[in-house]
């Protein structure tokens, strides 16, 4: 049985189709422009696949609430053309199959618990950080919701005392998307965050900004394991400096044996960037089973 997966981004929209057990039998990338101009295309790639059921992971801030009259919209977002877009509408009508619908980050946690290294776990977080830094959380065995879905790029963060930058965030300025962001990064340097030096003092910042937003999930959501992923988490000389601020900002206050491991608490993607459609594939077939 055949399932289709969407990861719908700012940037590119990602189209799959795959079986339960995380096979990906085909894939297309379709650059995010208008939607009169990129749902059709959408609709090409999984018309005549025969998929049993389709998977939804979008950029927000969503409307995730079955119960909501906004259900399977994009709210919110300054993305020219998709603000208040109905995003499941276009699939219910043309495909008439189950439809699973979450953030994208969350869709990247639910891979990692499905299909990988964070497998069978009941209690973890996801933050990605890249253009944009956003997380999702699974407690209880449970993908968090709520109101609306958690934001945790925009919690806010107290600035390192060196730290004069005033933020990038147009909401909060010193939140943690505004202080530690790609773009926030490229404009303390000067240049594109791939090219900034792995020696640049601009490292250390970064590694206290996500350290602090990581024992603030610590605090707050007690997960059993912490995943870093987005292009920012590229570098991986970044994961034992995050540890350290970790162990440092804790400061001893939470002792348990997964604390004491650290390496394998805070732990980089393990999907290859595909922890993110395989997630899609999870929520199609969960929305079958549901039908």
């Amino acid at each position: 049985m055949l399932y289709g997966a969407l990861e719908a981004g700012g940037t590119k929209m990602v189209c799959a189709v795959g079986t339960e057990d995380g096979k990906l039998s085909g894939r297309e990338i379709i650059p995010t422009t208008l939607p009169e101009e990129t749902i059709p295309r959408i609709l090409d790639y999984f018309r005549g696949k025969e998929i049993a059921a389709l998977g939804v992971a979008s950029f927000g801030p969503i409307d995730p609430d079955p119960a909501s009259p906004t259900y399977g919209r994009i709210t919110s977002t300054p993305k020219p053309g998709w603000s208040d877009f109905d995003l499941l509408a276009p699939f219910r009508e043309s495909l008439q199959v189950p439809i699973g619908f979450d953030t994208d980050v969350n869709a990247s946690l639910l891979g990692e618990i499905c299909f990988g290294d964070a497998k069978g776990l009941q209690d973890a977080v996801y933050i990605t950080i890249g253009t944009g830094i956003g997380g999702g959380v699974m407690s209880g065995g449970k993908l968090l919701h709520g109101m609306l879905h958690p934001e945790l790029g925009h919690m806010m963060i107290r600035p390192h005392p060196s730290d004069r930058y005033e933020g990038k965030c147009p909401y909060h300025h010193c939140c943690l998307e505004g202080m530690a962001a790609g773009p926030a990064l490229g404009e303390r340097c000067g240049i594109k965050g791939e090219l900034i030096p792995a020696d640049d003092p601009v490292w250390a910042l970064e590694a206290y900004y996500i350290g602090q937003a990581i024992v603030n999930l610590i605090l707050t959501l007690s997960p059993r394991r912490i995943i870093l992923g987005g292009g920012v988490m590229h570098r991986e000389g970044l994961f034992p400096m995050i540890r350290s601020e970790v162990r440092k900002q804790l400061n001893g206050y939470i002792r348990t044996p997964l604390l004491n491991d650290l390496e394998h608490y805070i732990t980089p993607a393990s999907l290859s960037d595909d922890q993110g459609i395989l997630g899609c594939i999870r929520l199609a077939i969960k929305a079958k089973e549901e039908a």
